[in-house]
């Protein structure tokens, strides 16, 4: 059994990288929410137990809240659990309590890779023109669920010391779930978050564009105090600051890439 398009849910992306705190679930929103201001209708899958991507659209987590677990475990139907943010075009299905245990009931389960891509193909609902996963820090059951359904890997790298630590994993396990699970998945691109004004981040840009070249997105996230602020209103930080660093800087990214979409 291979990855299934999704007729109606067109490219979708998972956010990742085993390495916490490092831009991930800013991504996932700020990311999602430009696309939505560009006239795009957009969906943002929580995949992340702790919900971060859930609390910070505003929408409150709670006991038995149905969503992404709901997919997984109950097989509820993915446009049952969709529900709509303050963000014009842009929709959620939220991360309940509850994800947390979702590995462990998977284990059991025949084709236990493939559960989310068999949601996703059999959604039936409006179509949507991009799909945004939120994954845990961690190369776990449920990232292995997001890759197998995603047609494009999109990875964020914080310009520390430490960055490209960790890297190699990340892309090898990319390379067996192409191999072995999901040949359609390609490596989208590299986007470097909390990019700050000093030597050691120019060295890490530098490094990491020497190494992998085109894959680095030509736009980069900058230290910005409204993008740590946003997620405390329950929104992105275009809603919070449209004029500061960092909504532009995602406003710049999305279009990049809609053009690396249109360009392949």
């Amino acid at each position: 059994m291979f990855h299934v398009k999704h007729k109606a849910l067109g490219p979708v992306f998972t956010i990742a990288n085993q390495k916490g705190g490092v831009g991930k679930t800013t991504t996932c929103i700020n990311l999602a929410a430009s696309l939505a201001a560009l006239n795009k209708r957009v969906l943002i899958i929580d995949f992340d137990p702790q919900g971060n991507a859930t609390s910070g659209l505003g929408v409150e987590k709670v006991k038995n809240q149905r969503g992404s677990y709901h997919v997984l475990i109950n097989k509820v139907a993915l446009a049952d659990v969709v529900v709509e943010t303050e963000c014009e075009d842009l929709y959620l299905i939220p991360a309940s309590m509850d994800l947390a245990g979702a590995e462990v009931e998977l284990v059991g389960v025949d084709k236990r890779e493939y559960v989310l891509n068999q949601a996703m193909a059999a959604y039936t609902g409006e179509p949507f023109d991009y799909v945004l996963i939120d994954c845990p820090p961690a190369l776990n059951l449920l990232t292995i669920n997001a890759l197998t359904a995603s047609d494009h890997l999109l990875i964020t790298l914080q310009a520390e010391f430490y960055a490209l630590e960790g890297l190699t994993q990340l892309i090898d396990t990319v390379r067996r779930i192409k191999t072995s699970l999901n040949p359609m998945l390609k490596m989208h691109g590299i986007l470097l978050t909390m990019v700050g004004h000093n030597n050691l981040a120019r060295q890490v840009e530098k490094e990491v564009r020497d190494y992998f070249g085109q894959q680095v997105y030509t736009n980069m996230i900058p230290r910005n105090i409204r993008l740590s602020e946003a997620p405390s209103f329950g929104v992105p930080v275009m809603y919070h600051d449209i004029h500061s660093s960092g909504a532009q800087a995602y406003l710049k990214v999305a279009q990049e890439l809609m053009h690396r979409i249109d360009v392949g």
